[in-house]
């Protein structure tokens, strides 16, 4: 038995364009050339392998696949790859978990695959403001073999398939390209559903009233138009044999839904295809960024990088945990196009925090850009969990190489001064670069440029536990008059024209803050610093196995204008010990100072348990004045079981 093949072009095979009927009625369909549909709580696709009884499935519903196997002509499913994290696509994973068949996810979205416990177990639930459909998640954890390389090929069992970001439907979501017959076929998850036309609008809200996820299912739509597809196979819906005007058709329709909801229009296809604005003609910034990044050219071809955040972005979803920050490379295509950049060779951050790094790591990993980090960053980026730090991203990104304070290095024809710019945070560096005759200074969000054109007030940016000292703005301000820039290029709002008068004013904000503060808090009396904090553990966050002994440093100033005895004494939980009960150390007038203790971790398993110490400085009583973090797993046996 037959039935019309509308993807017949694809098939290849010179027949008239007929599948075969499935064996299990409704179930089972072959959509083109060794491609074949399972209808299941989604729509799971198994991809033979060329010259092979094997096969990739892309998404696993319920598993019903695993049931299917003869029908479809293998003997097995060597890999199972995953569009996004939701129980549709699938509740049947620990299936092919105890099948032995590895599972590949998005990496956005890989905790809410392998720690999903994590997210029941931490989810807000009262006064809860998420709208995400983080709750679609699995129920429990399945292992994650890998997480899937994007805008890359990567060859699972025989079948290569080219990796994209498609955020929309979800913010790690992904799609699947393959290359069969001469023709490239898409499966695109619940990016579409048909022309015109989504799965869910719930999904989309990643936000309480923003449409962060409409928008960027308006620039997905675009990017896939890009690659040429001659059938889209989505999750929910039926196999789309036109994919460009099927894709257009639902980016015209959610941006008018994006419209809708803003007081403004917001032109996405602009945006995706002009990120790039001139500031001279070898200086771009990117507008679709936050935060703002800057490009410099060089006549070599290549590009250097200053900061690069989240990219081409709709905003920002509510929640920070992994699964809510997509970085992705968007606006890349239009840079390489429009301003004939053969490759970006560089990539340097102001300072640590996710909206200006985030991007490094996909950048340096599909461009093979170089991150230089300046001296006083590096550390906080290389290991982010030492750090009680706000704003650092998730995982670790280490430097290529290690700019030192206050030295030039040379990038082609640019010589780039690296200067301190604590204020923001302590761990923050200004680059100096003369450019088509200007010098510009990076300043990373060292001051805000509030109002209107003409009436511009800068407001000074500090936060206070990014570690703000209450003299950096005076500081910063004079390195600003010894340079003399004529243009500061700032991280989140435009670049600001040097006039006359203008670093005098900075100069008397930094006097004004000192002020300000000296007369808030009684500095006169106990230097408590701007964030009142003397006292400090690291690492703040780490992971241990029962049992084991851990080395903490804990750093104490003190805070009297005499020298003092300072008294540090850590509080465990039960049953975990110490080799130092009490410390004893003699600091000078505002000195401080660094003493190490060992810990022996008890014998529970527990998640974040809290180490502190009680600390003393001369009569000044802090009482448990700083904490620590560690989450415990069960001790392992000589064979290696739990």
């Amino acid at each position: 038995m037959s039935i019309p093949d509308p993807t017949s072009a694809l098939r290849g095979d010179g027949t008239a364009g007929t599948i075969t009927a499935p064996a299990r009625r409704g179930q089972l369909e072959e959509v083109a050339r060794g491609v074949f549909r399972v209808r299941d709580t989604c729509s799971v696709y198994v991809v033979v392998a060329d010259g092979a009884r094997t096969g990739v499935a892309i998404d696993f519903g319920s598993g019903l696949v695993l049931d299917l196997l003869d029908d479809i002509g293998i003997d097995r499913i060597t890999d199972v790859v995953m569009t996004h994290h939701h129980r549709d696509q699938g509740q049947g994973l620990d299936r092919a978990a105890s099948a032995g068949i590895p599972i590949h996810v998005p990496p956005v979205e890989v905790d809410l695959f392998a720690r999903v416990e994590e997210m029941w177990e931490t989810r807000q639930l009262d006064n809860d403001y998420n709208l995400r459909q983080d709750r679609f998640s699995l129920l429990q954890s399945v292992p994650v073999a890998s997480t899937v390389r994007e805008y890359a090929i990567t060859d699972f069992g025989g079948v290569a398939l080219r990796v994209v970001p498609t955020p929309g439907h979800t913010i790690g979501s992904v799609s699947y390209l393959l290359e069969r017959d001469g023709a490239r076929i898409g499966f695109t998850g619940d990016l579409i559903y048909g022309p015109g036309k989504v799965w869910s609008l719930a999904s989309t809200q990643w936000s309480y009233t923003n449409a962060e996820g409409p928008a960027m299912t308006v620039l997905s739509c675009y990017l896939m138009q890009d690659e040429d597809l001659r059938l889209l196979l989505p999750s929910h819906g039926e196999p789309i044999p036109e994919p460009h005007g099927a894709l257009g058709l639902l980016a015209e329709r959610m941006q008018s839904y994006v419209d809708s909801r803003r007081w403004y229009s917001w032109d996405l296809r602009d945006r995706l295809r002009a990120p790039f604005v001139h500031v001279t003609e070898h200086l771009l910034m990117n507008r679709s960024s936050l935060a703002t990044g800057y490009v410099l050219l060089s006549g070599t071809g290549e590009a250097l990088f200053v900061d690069f955040g989240y990219d081409m972005t709709t905003g920002l979803p509510t929640g920070t945990d992994r699964a809510a920050r997509r970085p992705w490379l968007a606006s890349l295509p239009a840079l390489k196009r429009d301003f004939g950049v053969s490759r970006v060779s560089v990539a340097m951050t102001t300072h640590y925090h996710d909206d200006h790094v985030a991007g490094l790591p996909i950048l340096r990993d599909v461009e093979g850009t170089e991150i230089w980090t300046p001296a006083n960053v590096a550390p906080v980026l290389d290991n982010p969990l030492r750090h009680d730090l706000p704003c650092q991203w998730y995982e670790p990104i280490p430097s290529d190489r290690i700019l030192p304070l206050g030295q030039t290095v040379q990038w082609n024809e640019y010589s780039i001064t690296v200067h301190e710019l604590p204020g923001h945070t302590l761990f923050a560096a200004a680059f100096e670069v003369d450019v088509d005759g200007v010098r510009v200074l990076f300043t990373g969000d060292q001051q805000e440029g509030l109002g209107v054109p003409g009436d511009r007030r800068e407001i000074l940016n500090y936060q206070y536990r990014n570690r703000f000292r209450v003299t950096d703005y005076r500081d910063s301000a004079r390195l600003y008059k010894r340079i003399a820039p004529g243009l500061l290029a700032s991280g989140h709002w435009d670049p600001r024209w040097v006039e006359e008068g203008y670093l005098d004013y900075l100069a008397y904000a930094g006097w004004d803050l000192i002020e300000l503060h000296s007369a808030l808090l009684p500095l006169d009396e106990l230097d408590l610093g701007a964030d009142g904090v003397l006292a400090r553990i690291e690492p703040y966050r780490r992971e241990a196995q029962a049992g084991e002994t851990l080395r903490y440093t804990v750093t104490v100033r003190n805070p009297h204008a005499s020298p003092a005895d300072a008294t540090i004494r850590p509080v465990l939980p039960l049953d975990w010990t110490t080799d130092r009960p009490a410390l004893e150390l003699w600091l000078g007038a505002g000195e401080e100072a660094a003493v190490t203790v060992d810990v022996r971790v008890g014998p529970t398993a527990v998640r974040r348990a809290r180490i502190a110490v009680d600390v003393s400085v001369g009569d000044l009583r802090l009482g448990q004045h700083a904490e620590a973090l560690v989450t415990v797993t069960a001790a392992r046996s000589a064979g290696g079981e739990a």
